[in-house]
């Protein structure tokens, strides 16, 4: 997948603003966000140069991984197996599937791995998986990475929602809340959930929610990914309250070379022909995926906080905490977001 948070750029209100400015206007919406998670300065921050070959042992652990086909879900996936963990690779396609295990399995010959297929954007195959899944003794992590980016035209989920915050947010949020007895069996259970920058461009437009007045494809990714900092943020308050021992930790992989493009506004599009002049300015999957692989398994990762890249613009460059926009801290908003989740996916958190 191509997490590009290049969408953060788009004027949200107007749409007017130029595709092929989109990265490249990055930089004013990162002044324009707020400080880094909540109580950010007084927690230890990462490592800049921390490195898969940083990462404790996974054994005995069980891993979840979402659109672990490709991209920095399949990094995510092959990092954990050779780790040690137990990995579960939840995506669409049982074919790519097959191929994703295929290739793990020969990178690293004793891998644990297997796949289970769901469809974010339809919530009887969220609940089937989380169903299939009670067959574990417990989850240790649930890395929410899948993503759809940008379709030019609106797409609908099988209930009817805006396909990217069905994809992105609702489905994430439904399986989640359908697996917190397994999370809460482990004795550290992790729940990262992968945002983007291009939040710092979203609102969350309650009155449209699911972009039936009016669609705009980067305007409703930027709603999804700052859906998803309400939710996780939202979640740690709750398993703190609740003594659910779950962290609930939040990242992002500044621009990452995936497929999301292709499968979204297309590689013919104007974005896509940007893209293709400027990729040399991204990182790899694997470098986009670190983030997310820090908040799984570092030690000192922190429940409640946001990670990723913190270079030029924010695109890539030396890990740390990322800056949290200012409407992801408005708590109103993530309340009023989380009892609507609710409602629309039927499944309600213990």
């Amino acid at each position: 997948m191509w997490h590009s948070n290049a969408a953060s750029a788009i004027d949200v209100a107007s749409g007017t603003t130029p595709i092929f400015k989109l990265v490249r206007t990055l930089v004013a919406g990162v002044a324009l966000l707020g400080a880094a998670s909540v109580n950010a300065a007084d927690r230890v921050a990462p490592k800049p140069d921390w490195t898969t070959n940083d990462m404790p042992s996974q054994h005995g652990r069980i891993a979840l991984v979402t659109g672990g086909t490709s991209g920095m879900g399949y990094e995510d996936a092959l990092a954990l197996a050779r780790a040690g963990a137990e990995v579960i690779i939840a995506a669409r396609n049982p074919e790519r599937g097959a191929e994703a295990v295929a290739r793990i399995k020969t990178d690293v010959p004793d891998a644990k791995v297997q796949f289970e297929a769901v469809d974010l954007a339809d919530i009887s195959s969220v609940r089937a998986l989380a169903e299939r899944l009670q067959r574990l003794s417990r989850l240790d992590v649930l890395i929410n990475n899948a993503a759809v980016m940008s379709p030019p035209e609106r797409g609908s989920s099988a209930e009817g929602f805006e396909l990217q915050l069905a994809t992105n947010y609702l489905g994430h949020f439904a399986l989640t809340g359908l697996l917190v007895p397994l999370l809460r069996e482990s004795e550290d259970a992790r729940v990262v959930s992968v945002s983007s920058i291009a939040a710092a461009r979203g609102a969350m437009n309650f009155d449209d929610l699911q972009s039936e007045q009016a669609y705009n494809p980067f305007g409703a990714y930027a709603q999804s990914k700052l859906a998803i900092l309400h939710w996780a943020f939202a979640l740690q308050r709750r398993s703190d309250a609740a003594g659910w021992g779950i962290r609930s930790i939040a990242a992002h992989p500044g621009v990452a070379v995936t497929e999301l493009i292709a499968r979204g506004p297309g590689l013919d599009s104007e974005f896509g022909k940007q893209w293709a002049v400027d990729r040399d300015k991204y990182h790899s999957a694997a470098q986009g995926a670190l983030s997310t692989l820090y908040a799984a398994t570092a030690p000192e990762a922190v429940g409640g906080a946001y990670y990723g890249p913190t270079g030029e613009e924010h695109k890539r460059g030396p890990l740390g905490f990322a800056n949290t926009p200012p409407a992801a801290t408005n708590e109103a908003d993530a309340e009023r977001l989380w009892t609507l989740s609710e409602q629309l996916t039927g499944v309600s958190y213990p």
